[in-house]
């Protein structure tokens, strides 16, 4: 048998496993790295974070990134950065690793979600020939499997669209494993460039938690901010939102795309909330000079709009939705929108993630360290990823 192969085996009859999580979100900030102990699977999962840090991106890096995020691109430039985004955080996972003093042998997989860089559900593509859901992520695992030494789980959601579903969110397998409590209804929100939340009802129904997204979450607060106030990647602690005033005919206007009305669960992206939306609203509501504090208080409200009209889908017997909102990803950092949550959703309890044991900005690649678990010693119904050998 190949050694890695018959290591890889090893690995998954192992009582535990030792797993470093990758996550680079849709607002390209930088790679999030988690290495977690895994001990068991499923429902007697027990995950501990023993180290977590994120590395941030050049400028440069992030630009490109953005650039081959967009509806026309040269397929070099993809090529190029598939092995290229996959080689740098190779790197990340060795810097981590030493600075952690942990040695590449003691650790048995890396789960690596790679960079989304187009999401195309069916509603959004709407070919008429290929009626089916597709994305796309890069960040090649072949690559970081054979830079690192490591055995590499990777490209998560393809199994997710090959299987028939829209291949996101994929947090709702993870954090039902996670999170689910006998005596309360959980709302795991994840507040990054699009969010999204899982609810873990106290007693479920069968089948799967509803994960679902709700709209955009930093993508085009982010946006605004870069355009408006040059050297600032977003508004920290949402302070310039919190000093403008939201303006009721643009918001009116953005609430009037299909997407908020439709059924739950959905995904969506960057692709369909791009500042191309935002600036036709402007034009059609006559706001393309309003102040950018006003526009990012919109915006602000806006997201905050999208997440209560979905939770208040998931409790429709109830105008007051009975539940704990654990709140994760950079918007949880975000005063102004955590303050419109919670006047949208007055008797749902809004808390960080960190009071159930997992740091806001490590919930995801944490997230990504169980699935890539699952994948090697769990339930055949989570075995998400491609496992990529050194």
């Amino acid at each position: 048998m190949n050694p890695y192969l018959a290591r890889l085996v090893a690995v998954a009859q192992q009582p535990s496993r030792r797993i470093i999580g990758l996550m680079s979100g849709t607002s390209l900030d930088g790679l999030d790295v988690a290495l977690c102990h895994c001990e068991g699977h499923g429902a007697g999962l027990q995950t501990t974070l023993e180290h977590f840090t994120t590395l941030p991106y050049s400028a440069e890096f992030r630009q490109r990134l953005r650039a081959i995020s967009q509806p026309t691109v040269a397929l070099q430039d993809v090529a190029i950065l598939n092995a290229e985004v996959a080689r740098q955080h190779a790197e990340m996972v060795l810097v981590c690793l030493q600075s952690w003093q942990v040695a590449v042998a003691e650790v048995d997989l890396i789960a690596s979600h790679g960079q989304t860089i187009w999401h195309a559900p069916h509603h959004q593509h709407q070919q008429a020939e290929f009626p089916y859901h597709a994305t796309l992520q890069i960040g090649d695992g072949d690559h970081l499997a054979a830079l690192t030494g490591i055995s590499t789980v990777a490209d998560f959601r393809q199994k997710h669209v090959a299987h028939g579903f829209e291949g996101a969110p994929l947090a709702g397998y993870a954090d039902q494993l996670l999170f689910a409590s006998p005596t309360e209804n959980r709302l795991l929100l994840n507040l990054g460039g699009i969010a999204n939340f899982t609810y873990l009802p106290a007693q479920p129904a069968a089948g799967l938690p509803l994960t679902t997204d709700t709209g955009p979450g930093n993508t085009l607060l982010d946006a605004v901010t870069r355009q408006h106030f040059p050297g600032r990647e977003y508004d920290e602690n949402g302070a310039i939102a919190a000093s403008g005033t939201v303006h009721a005919a643009l918001l009116r206007e953005l609430l009037n795309h299909p997407f908020f009305a439709a059924p739950l669960p959905k995904t969506t992206g960057p692709e369909l909330f791009a500042p191309a939306y935002l600036h036709e609203a402007q034009i059609t509501t006559g706001t393309s000079s309003l102040p950018p504090a006003d526009v990012l208080a919109t915006l602000v409200e806006l997201t905050a709009t999208g997440v209560a009209t979905a939770v208040h889908q998931c409790f429709p017997a109830t105008e007051q939705p009975d539940a704990t909102c654990y709140v994760s990803g950079g918007g949880s950092h975000n005063s102004a929108l955590l303050q419109a949550l919670q006047r949208h959703l007055p008797a749902v309890r809004i808390a960080p993630i960190d009071a159930l044991g997992i740091p806001a900005d490590a919930k995801e690649a944490v997230l990504f360290a169980v699935l890539a678990n699952e994948t090697i010693a769990g339930n055949p119904d989570i075995s998400l990823g491609k496992i990529c050998l050194p």
